[in-house]
């Protein structure tokens, strides 16, 4: 009888591979010797051959398709009315934001407020706004002189100290922005609220005991983790005003759609002048969509790894 633990010398101590067959003497698989084969994705190659065929024929019918006028779209597409144009869209979509997302954040924190008077303000605000037409909104401001002949100033269903007359207050500009302002306004409020309510209270909580104030606990421990919620939401809100400021042509104010639409009504060439819009819309879309793309990385330090 054996003293050691040791096994036999004629007895194997392991496994054994076929190198015929990849298995081994006991039966197992060795999967090192076998041959890897990637999945095949036969459809997949079908469904890309086929949205090349599609896309080849789209520009195909571009370039060919006489209907689209390129030289029309050539000769006004860098046309100074058209330029000018361009940048009464800009100017609209800027004060627009600005204003709009300024007054949203206000609106956003009176509704996280513990006042349950400014919380209703600011909600009755955001439901007024939102349920009525940008359009219908946009055409008030416009005829408020018809509606209100004069402001006055004094004491309340009392006499008044000074007034003024409201032909003049407002301007189509003034009532474009005014009105693009306030509707963005509340959709704003709603946007900043959630990014506001995705941040873990229990960081707020360590925060106060930790005696940081209340002011730099929104500055540095909110706002940056709320970005991250916020900046989509905000940059698609952004996009649709910049091409929404199109509806302000019932104002007759000179942006890209109407200045377009003054063209094509005296020279008829409705296509081309169309697609001269639509590629502005397209360029500014896209810088609009790499400017987000920066400022959400950005915020997405520490986060995206």
């Amino acid at each position: 009888m054996s003293l050691t633990s040791d096994p036999p010398l004629d007895r194997p101590t392991g496994p054994h591979t076929d190198t015929r067959t990849g298995t081994d003497t006991d039966g197992g698989v060795d999967h090192g010797a076998l041959t890897v084969v990637p999945v095949r994705h036969p459809w997949r190659w079908v469904a890309v051959a086929a949205t090349a065929v599609l896309l080849a024929q789209f520009l195909h019918g571009l370039v060919t398709n006489p209907g689209w006028e390129w030289d029309v779209f050539a000769r006004f597409f860098t046309a100074e009315i058209i330029l000018k144009a361009v940048g009464v869209t800009l100017q609209l979509t800027f004060f627009g934001t600005v204003l709009g997302f300024a007054l949203g954040i206000v609106l956003a924190f009176m509704r996280l407020s513990a006042s349950p008077f400014l919380s209703a303000v600011a909600y009755a605000y955001i439901w007024g706004f939102r349920s009525i037409p940008l359009i219908v909104q946009l055409l008030f401001w416009f005829n408020l002189a018809y509606l209100y002949k004069e402001l006055q100033f004094g004491i309340p269903f009392g006499p008044g100290f000074f007034s003024f007359d409201t032909m003049n207050l407002v301007g189509a500009m003034s009532a474009a922005v005014l009105g693009l302002a306030l509707h963005q306004a509340a959709y704003a409020a709603e946007i900043v609220r959630g990014g506001v309510l995705a941040v873990d209270s229990g960081q707020l909580e360590a925060a106060a005991a930790l005696g940081i104030p209340r002011y730099r606990q929104l500055r540095r421990i909110v706002l940056p983790q709320a970005m991250r919620s916020i900046l989509p939401n905000a940059a698609n809100e952004i996009i649709s005003l910049f091409k929404g400021t199109s509806i302000v042509s019932v104002m007759a104010i000179g942006e890209l759609f109407y200045q377009v639409q003054v063209v094509y009504g005296r020279n008829g060439r409705v296509v081309p002048l169309l697609m001269v819009a639509t590629v502005w819309y397209i360029l500014l879309t896209t810088a609009l969509s790499v400017l987000q793309h920066y400022v959400e990385r950005h915020y997405a330090k520490g986060a995206a790894r």
